[in-house]
């Protein structure tokens, strides 16, 4: 069986970190990254402002990163994908082995309609503005944030998308972004396990 985890964050939320400790403690677990879909700086537009619009749908590759995620459900067993005992094997896991988990992590995830039937569980990771910001202005970006960047197209088209969701998609787990790393994981990692057994009954 296949199950996919789709985990989506606002900006610097520490999506990439935690899908990287659950790849640890889950068996026949992989993970695809949509930042890995990027398009060229060349070819993403800017706006009157100036600014990169790279917070936008249309700056990514999204029919590839589909057809990656496709791919992948087809075969899960060939990607790969690495098969030795979780760091952690305990009673939760066991009789899991036939199952092949895909975390798919990014920023825009669920606002792209032939992503929506890909799915069996989701989050959202939020944070609040201020913190945000805070870790948005310690990272290095090639291109590097132009001033005034954040606030005048990240935080917006995050507002924007986070609202989109709100209104539309249902069966989101919201997660607290402000929360220890280890708090995350142990939420996000019990509940995979509770719907692989849901999967299995």
């Amino acid at each position: 069986a296949v199950f996919t985890v789709f985990y989506l964050s606002v900006t610097n939320g520490g999506k990439t970190t935690l899908a990287e400790k659950l790849k640890k403690m889950l068996p026949n677990c992989d993970i695809i990254s949509q930042d890995d879909f990027f398009k060229p700086e060349s070819e993403v537009e800017t706006d009157e402002r100036g600014f990169k619009l790279y917070d936008v749908l249309d700056a990514l590759y999204m029919e590839e990163m589909v057809k990656c995620i496709r791919n992948w459900m087809k075969n899960p067993g060939s990607s790969g994908v690495v098969t030795e005992e979780p760091q952690n094997t305990s009673d939760n896991l066991k009789n899991t082995d036939h199952v092949y988990i895909l975390i798919v992590e990014g920023f825009l995830l669920y606002n792209y309609e032939p992503l929506n039937e890909l799915w069996n569980r989701r989050y959202f990771l939020t944070l609040p503005y201020e913190e945000c910001k805070r870790r948005r202005s310690t990272r290095v970006y090639q291109p590097a944030d132009t001033p005034g960047y954040f606030d005048g197209h990240v935080w917006p088209m995050y507002l924007k998308y986070k609202s989109e969701l709100e209104e539309n998609a249902s069966n989101v787990v919201y997660l607290d972004g402000t929360k220890s790393q280890e708090e995350l994981l142990s939420c996000v990692y019990s509940d995979i396990i509770q719907e692989l057994k849901k999967l299995r009954e």
